[in-house]
């Protein structure tokens, strides 16, 4: 990847600070995080288990969002917090594409059927009915660049792990978002299998997508160009 260094950033976390409330209690999770990404960079994010990854990635894709006047998110300089509820549900839609350890595909669906999904959400039912046989062309296609073409018709409960994942990156990259945001994406995978998840990735890194990836594994955030840690809330190292 070039040097984004003189570029603005495409996505960032400016401050960040979130608590949780459980019943009387508060529990504190990021206590200023901020981070940068840029159109087309792989940033990995690390740190143990409770230091708010997970929570600082929510909050980036707008399934969660900082404590009021606590800190912001902004794309392209304009701050989600300001989104109306339609520009925000488009954002996570089609800006942004998600991938968690755990896969999330509907069972009762067809593995062509999961992937469409997102190219569904938000149609009217008229053009639903035309631009279906492109919706799942769209589809067909990026199963078929995922090994997948083999099996668009099975039940997820058909299909390995990492078929799952794979589909599940599909689902995810079925809108062409700007930034995919993975959730330790090979935890739930043995780690041939996750390295193959890794190599996937790593060709749609190499088509221009933006990735921003939760790991608490070294030696998986080594495939990134770029790698924060997280301690207790707050981003101590910038490599």
């Amino acid at each position: 990847m070039s040097d984004g260094s003189r570029t603005p950033p495409l996505l960032e976390a400016v401050e960040v600070r979130k608590t949780y409330q459980l019943g009387a209690t508060e529990v504190p999770v990021l206590h200023g995080a901020s981070l940068e990404v840029r159109g087309g960079e792989w940033l990995s994010v690390m740190g143990s288990s409770g230091s708010g990854k997970s929570t600082l990635l929510h909050i980036l894709g707008g399934l969660d969002r900082a404590d009021r006047g606590r800190g912001e998110v902004r794309f392209e300089g304009a701050s989600i917090a300001r989104f109306g509820n339609r520009d925000l549900d488009r954002y996570r839609n089609r800006t942004v594409g998600f991938v968690f350890q755990f896969y999330h595909l509907l069972p009762e669906l067809s593995v062509l059927e999961n992937a469409m999904l997102p190219g569904l959400v938000g149609r009217v039912p008229f053009a639903w009915r035309q631009e279906r046989s492109a919706l799942m062309s769209q589809a067909s296609d990026l199963l078929e660049r995922f090994g997948l073409a083999h099996r668009l018709r099975h039940r997820p409960r058909e299909l390995s792990g990492g078929e799952r994942q794979r589909v599940a990156i599909a689902r995810a990259l079925m809108n062409r978002p700007r930034v995919l945001l993975a959730d330790e994406p090979t935890g739930n995978l043995d780690s041939r299998t996750g390295g193959e998840i890794l190599d996937l990735l790593a060709e749609e890194h190499r088509r221009g997508l933006g990735i921003v990836m939760v790991t608490h594994d070294a030696s998986i955030a080594e495939r990134a160009d770029r790698t924060l840690w997280l301690r207790d809330g707050r981003v101590v190292e910038d490599s």
